[in-house]
């Protein structure tokens, strides 16, 4: 689900707000998430799941075109964790699995 159709969705099961309501009440949201993170703390939605900020040392890489080493900075990156209602849900009997993606430039 994409933002747009997350938007569409919460203003068809909320007719009484506009879709500019609604697009304000999830950029918002969104915002106040981000800016969280970025302070380093945790945020949590009971039921669905926690996002954190985890910190990934400095590292020597690779060019993968060249094989060249490069050195890859030290670097936070957002991690998120499905709560155990999330999960239960998502593994309940009947739920259908979504079919894997094809590899691009993968040969059929």
């Amino acid at each position: 689900m994409t933002r747009s159709e997350l938007i569409a969705s919460l203003a068809e099961e909320n007719p009484h707000l506009t879709i500019a309501d609604v697009e304000r009440i999830v950029g918002a949201l969104f915002d106040e998430m981000t800016a969280a993170l970025s302070r380093g703390e945790r945020v949590e939605l009971r039921g669905f799941g926690a996002f954190t900020v985890k910190q990934r040392q400095a590292r020597a890489g690779r060019n993968p075109r060249t094989g060249e080493a490069v050195d890859v900075a030290q670097k936070c990156v957002p991690f998120f964790k499905a709560g155990k209602e999330l999960r239960e849900r998502i593994n309940k009997p009947g739920t259908p699995v979504p079919a894997k993606k094809a590899a691009a430039g993968a040969k059929s």
